[in-house]
């Protein structure tokens, strides 16, 4: 086991320094040391996808990312997607909207991978949107209410995106 060390890591746009091994999984000093809650602690294997958060704008599996590996990139964790004025990004208010939840251990998981493929491909279609999840596993059985969220999030994202109508 390496000592503990100060790790510096830029998430949700403040920079903290966590002393850890840096073998430490990312996902533990996210809720242990920086008390974020979004991500959450599924598997430990990287297979379920309850943990994943946004590093330099990919969704990643904190529970398999050491530490040390996070520094110098930017984290955004389920808490960091929406504005500081407490607007939701579009993809959180498009589970809202559709009611793409039930019991929630699953949703940080999807609207982290769904928030980085509307950044990726806003014209993403429904066998996109399938593969993108594909990985994110749903434990109480909210699949379609998750895929309408999903076509919602996307067509906002696709919106946002569109550049604006010229002037008459």
């Amino acid at each position: 086991m390496t000592p503990p060390r100060p790790i510096l890591l830029h998430v949700n746009g403040t920079d903290h320094a966590v002393a850890a091994d840096p073998a430490t999984p990312l996902l533990h000093l996210l809720r242990n040391d920086l008390g974020l809650n979004g991500p959450k602690y599924g598997c430990g294997y990287g297979e379920c996808g309850a943990c994943a958060v946004l590093v330099d704008g990919k969704a990643v599996r904190a529970c398999v990312i050491p530490a040390g590996r996070a520094e110098g990139h930017v984290i955004v964790t389920l808490e960091g997607l929406a504005s500081p004025d407490g607007t939701l990004h579009p993809v959180q208010q498009a589970f809202v909207d559709a009611q793409g939840a039930q019991c929630g251990y699953c949703l940080n998981g999807m609207i982290i991978t769904l928030t980085a493929l509307a950044a990726e491909r806003p014209d993403a279609d429904e066998a996109a949107i399938r593969q993108a999840l594909r990985h994110n596993l749903c434990r109480c059985g909210t699949h379609l209410e998750i895929l309408d969220a999903a076509r919602l999030a996307l067509a906002m994202a696709a919106t946002a995106a569109a550049p604006p109508e010229p002037a008459s």
